[in-house]
């Protein structure tokens, strides 16, 4: 498609929207917004507790937010959002945070609907030709034809089978929660609920009630995608058959020996998103279903992941249920998911305050007294917005401000600082990896959601 009929397309349908505003639809030949008209349009949609958040605003939506988008293109039927940094594709991750952020500005309803249906088909595409277990993945990131060797559309029917954290319940909730799109959510029930059954049933494999990563493949790298790239917790990994199935060509070594908080806290988090979802579109047996899913999994954690001592959440051996350390900084994100008791929620608070989590930019991706941490290492000890953002929003939710205030204002002060980048060093504070990256934008969710006091970005009301 060509981009300029596309952009024009698009302002069309939303004239009083984003698109017509700003020219959200960027790319070659396309228009590129001015500074001023984007700095006019966030001023009418945003109250700045200082003229630094309101650069820093107008940053991450021009940086981060516009000019991301691109038009449909086979197999890609709706037009969608990349991150940044040459990764042509829309992945699970990135998307979603960048989805909350965007729908904050008027004009959207429509662009959100097909981005979220852009997974329903891949999930489709896959199930329709895949066998029966592998129906309902949504693979970690959904590619066009004109992608790259590595990230393309024409290799989507064997692509290695591996997902990504199973944000998309929270994402599409997100939304709803700003935008109030009843449409969006009946649109997206089915694919959501038959994603995280997907989850539970390929990730789960001893049915306990925790999940683990895995990949059709075989290729043990390519589980560790599913979540943090590198995280160490997962440095001994084994992939095995699936424990409930006979062995044969429908069985190979696709399934993780570890199960880890982070994956299992982000299932859990967009299981009770699903069922707010399910009881606003007036499906209570669905609602049910999630609850009960929901319940199983936070138990599960409470008992088998829960350390007094780490003072945290850890990952477990599949088979024995024996801790691994070290602590990683998914030990801290099942508050983002509500799995800690209050008293648990007091224990995390006070272990972030000592030596192995109080670094200079806070929070390391693992445990800073490891003998391999370093400041710098990807998901080895640098520090990653998202995962700050949701160990923050997590504090917040119980109550823990002045926990959530210490990282989230630590990592504000460094990006205004340094500019916003993948990730940081968890010493000096220097930008790591790619700049502006879309799932970044979180560190101005941070300022929204008030987890900063002295960083203030309020949403006007309508």
């Amino acid at each position: 498609m060509d981009r300029r009929k596309f952009l024009e397309g698009m302002a069309a349908a939303a004239t009083a929207g984003l698109a017509a505003q700003v020219g959200f639809a960027q790319g070659k030949g396309a228009a590129v917004p001015s500074r001023s008209e984007l700095e006019a349009l966030l001023a009418k949609h945003f109250t700045f507790g200082s003229k630094e958040m309101a650069r820093f605003t107008a940053d991450i939506y021009e940086h981060c937010l516009l000019g991301r988008v691109q038009p449909a293109e086979p197999p890609i039927k709706h037009a969608w959002l990349i991150p940044g940094g040459g990764y042509i594709g829309q992945w699970i991750w990135d998307t979603t945070f960048l989805t909350d952020l965007l729908v904050i500005l008027p004009g959207h309803e429509e662009f959100v609907r097909g981005v979220y249906q852009n997974y329903w088909d891949a999930q489709a595409r896959l199930s329709a030709v895949k066998p029966e277990y592998a129906r309902g993945l949504v693979p970690n990131f959904i590619a066009p034809d004109s992608g790259t060797t590595e990230f393309t559309g024409k290799t989507w029917q064997t692509f290695p089978g591996f997902s990504q954290a199973p944000l998309l319940a929270w994402g599409v909730e997100r939304v709803f929660q700003r935008n109030h799109d009843l449409q969006l959510v009946r649109e997206s029930l089915a694919g959501l609920e038959a994603f995280n059954e997907w989850y539970w049933r390929e990730r789960d494999v001893e049915g306990v009630g925790l999940v683990t990563v895995g990949s059709y493949d075989g290729i043990t790298q390519n589980a560790r995608y599913e979540t943090y790239d590198n995280e160490v917790d997962l440095d001994t990994l084994k992939l095995t058959p699936h424990p409930g199935r006979p062995a044969g060509s429908d069985n190979g070594p696709w399934y993780g020996d570890i199960y880890i908080p982070a994956n299992t806290a982000y299932l859990l988090a967009s299981e009770a998103s699903l069922e707010r979802l399910a009881k606003a579109a007036g499906d209570t047996a669905m609602a049910a279903r999630r609850m009960a899913r929901h319940e199983k999994g936070v138990n599960a954690m409470r008992e088998h992941m829960w350390d007094e001592t780490a003072g945290c959440f850890l990952a477990v051996r599949r088979k024995t249920m024996e801790k691994v350390l070290p602590a990683t900084v998914g030990a801290l994100v099942p508050l983002f998911a509500g799995v800690p008791t209050a008293d648990q929620a007091r224990r995390m608070a006070a272990t972030i305050r000592t030596p192995p989590w109080a670094t200079p930019l806070p929070l390391p991706s693992v445990d800073s007294h490891y003998k391999e941490y370093r400041s710098f290492g990807f998901w080895r000890g640098d520090v990653w917005p998202s995962t700050v953002y949701q160990t923050a929003a997590g504090f917040a939710l119980y109550g823990e401000k002045d926990a959530a205030a210490e990282i989230a204002g630590k990592l504000l002060d460094n990006a205004l600082k340094v500019g916003v980048w993948e990730h940081y060093d968890s010493q000096t504070g220097a930008g790591l990896g790619v700049p502006n990256l879309g799932m970044s934008a979180v560190i101005l969710t941070m300022a929204i959601e008030g987890l900063s006091p002295r960083h203030r970005v309020t949403v006007r009301k309508a």
